[in-house]
């Protein structure tokens, strides 16, 4: 019996260090039912990519927080329920990514976002059973709660004045079991500027499965400053400075090299790898080759209504906008004819796809 105990402790120690660190992709893009959810390519505002916005706590944090960098000030005051945290940040992620679709799409938008509940959970990975809902509804009540003063410099304005992260949040219809079906958020004029002028950065979607907030911290601010380049390094106080961390350093160095071990052991962090110099204490952030360089955009026209339709039957179950924005950003000088240009990148991106899939 006591050999058998052991084997079990054995089996479970494996087990838990063969598990992938990223959370369980709970709603595969693949399922037809959802898909049409995913059609939003998740952007966040890259101001707040860069600083610290955001608490890393999984508890209350209720500290008045003040950063200062390369000029920028700001302070972060919460409300009695706390700062809004790094995951609440998924519904302004949502909100940003739904305005930004409508803006390449030519629509008109505004600064009241209203969505399903059910949609927001489901394509930021989250679940929707009854606390799904519930923990909505507290990140709500942060990032409204949630002010700032600050002097970042948005859409070439240069701001001087305490908002907050939303102006308001509404449940517009919520369910007898006490589950919220519609809810409508009006943004601030920060994050609203940021949107209109386009300052906005595409995320990974495995963002919103990694477990840690220390984790999606460091990929943001990866992504913000490696960009497309084949590597970035990092002072390590300067990267708890950016993250917003409140650990001692030791702790902090600590706390990195454990993600980096998992990274190495799983390759978990989306678009780039980490590893770190010890006797340099810095980090330095590996580009995965996901994250491409910008060349400068051939013009292409407006394509025929028609070729969608078709680009749809090439590509089964994907959204043709994203690809018709894809291919535009490809394109090495405007094409002849349009349609049949698009329709060949749909195959060979299908192509590509079945090759690395």
């Amino acid at each position: 019996m006591c050999v058998k105990v052991r084997k079990d402790f054995a089996l479970s120690d494996e087990s838990a260090i063969n598990r992938s660190p990223l959370l369980p992709d709970r709603y595969p893009q693949g399922d037809f039912f959802v898909c049409d959810i995913f059609d939003a390519v998740p952007k966040a505002d890259m101001a707040s990519m860069e600083h610290p916005i955001f608490s890393l706590s999984t508890k209350p944090d209720t500290r008045v927080r003040e950063y200062e960098h390369n000029g920028i000030k700001i302070a972060i005051k919460p409300s009695v329920d706390g700062l809004a945290t790094v995951h609440d940040r998924d519904i302004l992620i949502y909100c940003i990514s739904q305005l930004m679709t409508a803006i390449n799409e030519g629509k008109e938008v505004s600064q009241a976002v209203r969505f399903r509940a059910f949609d927001m959970l489901v394509a930021t990975n989250r679940n929707t059973a009854g606390s799904g809902y519930a923990q909505l509804k507290a990140a709500l009540e942060r990032l409204a709660g949630t002010r700032i003063s600050t002097n970042i410099v948005t859409g070439g304005q240069e701001v001087f004045r305490t908002f907050g992260l939303i102006e308001s949040a509404e449940i517009v219809r919520e369910t007898r079991d006490g589950r919220m079906q519609e809810v409508e958020v009006k943004l601030s004029d920060w994050v609203f500027n940021a949107i209109r002028s386009k300052e906005v950065l595409t995320l990974h979607r495995d963002y919103f499965r990694l477990r840690k907030p220390l984790e999606r911290r460091i990929y943001e601010i990866a992504r913000k400053h490696c960009g497309a380049q084949k590597e970035w390094r990092i002072g390590l106080s300067l990267l708890q400075k950016k993250c917003g961390s409140n650990s001692t350093l030791r702790e902090f160095r600590r706390l990195v090299m454990n993600i980096i071990r998992e990274d190495q052991s799983h390759d978990h962090m989306p678009d780039y790898s980490i590893e770190m110099n010890e006797q340099e204490d810095t980090v330095l952030f590996t580009n995965r080759q996901n994250v491409k360089v910008v060349l400068p955009q051939a013009v292409a026209p407006q394509l025929d209504p028609d070729v969608y339709e078709t680009a749809r039957m090439l590509a089964p179950g994907h959204d043709v906008h994203y690809l018709e924005r894809e291919w535009r950003e490809w394109l090495p000088e405007a094409p002849r004819n349009p349609e049949a240009a698009f329709l060949g990148f749909c195959r060979k991106w299908m192509q590509s796809r079945k090759n690395t899939g």
